[in-house]
Order: structure tokens, then C-alpha cells, then sequence
């Protein structure tokens, strides 16, 4: 297999309805010709929330497969939150004590940690991709979250 055929794609989308309120998360894993959907919810939460659980469901999911765990893994998001935290910001959070750089707390530390360890044990290139363009899997991710954000109505 040639590295392209052998990369593993996952589209990751979260939100919610009010900013807090009820949010889904939805994420596509794209294996050759075999698509896989998982999503999920909760009942008040914020929308960076339920972005970063779709990555870290994304990649756990990749982690406990023992196919895809070895593989070359990309990772589309439209969330700068996400993509920026993850690949430059943590890096600057954890070498000021999870501070920003305005001197508070980090939000949502505990969502982070657990990326930051899924993101140390597997190859993962982040991508952004423009939410609401058009994308087809970003855009069955989109409908995923409002599925799961629906059942809390």
C-alpha cells in the first residue's frame, strides 16, 4: 500500500444549541471504502467542549483499533480551537502551568490532557476544513451533532 492509501481519515464536528446548553459531537472514520459514524452528547455543555470530545472519541477510537493505531492518521476539524490548541497553543499552556497568556486558567483542561496523551501515542496531522462549505463528511458530522443535541429536547 502506498502512504495515501494507507492513511486513516476522521472528520470531527461538535456543538451546541445555546453556548451552554444541550451539544452533540459527531466524528467519520474513513477506512478505504469502510465509513464508520460515532456520536454522542450531553445535556449542558459548550460548543469548544463538544469540539474537543469529537477529536478525543475520534482518537480513542483509532487508539483501541489495533489496525488504525499504527497508521498515518488525519484529522479534519473546522474548529481553530481545536486544530490551534493542539498542535501550537499546548505546548505554550503547559510551560506557563496551564496559564494563557493572559494568566488564567486554561479552559477545559481536562478535555485537553486527554488529547494531548491520544495525540503522543499516535501520527496525527490535523487539518481545518471550512465548517458549513459543502464538505461532505464534515458535513455528516454536522448532522450527527444536531441528531444527538436533538435528544435533549
Amino acid at each position: 500500500m502506498s502512504g495515501m492509501e494507507n492513511t486513516l481519515t476522521i472528520y470531527t464536528d461538535g456543538g451546541c444549541s445555546g453556548n451552554p446548553g444541550p451539544g452533540g459531537w459527531g466524528c467519520v472514520v474513513i477506512d478505504g471504502g469502510n465509513v464508520t459514524k460515532v456520536s454522542g452528547g450531553e445535556r449542558r455543555t459548550t460548543n469548544n467542549r463538544m469540539e474537543l470530545t469529537a477529536a478525543i472519541e475520534a482518537l480513542a477510537a483509532a487508539a483501541k483499533n489495533t489496525e488504525w493505531r499504527e497508521r498515518k492518521i488525519e484529522v479534519y476539524s473546522d474548529s481553530q480551537y481545536v486544530k490551534n490548541g493542539i498542535t501550537s497553543w499546548i505546548n505554550k499552556w503547559k510551560n506557563n502551568g496551564w496559564r494563557t497568556a493572559a494568566k488564567k486558567p486554561v479552559l477545559n483542561q481536562d478535555l485537553w490532557f486527554r488529547l494531548d496523551d491520544l495525540y503522543s501515542r499516535l501520527d496525527v496531522d490535523w487539518k481545518w476544513v471550512k465548517g458549513h462549505a459543502g464538505v461532505e463528511y464534515n458535513e455528516i458530522c454536522d448532522q450527527l451533532c444536531k441528531m444527538e443535541m436533538g435528544k435533549f429536547r
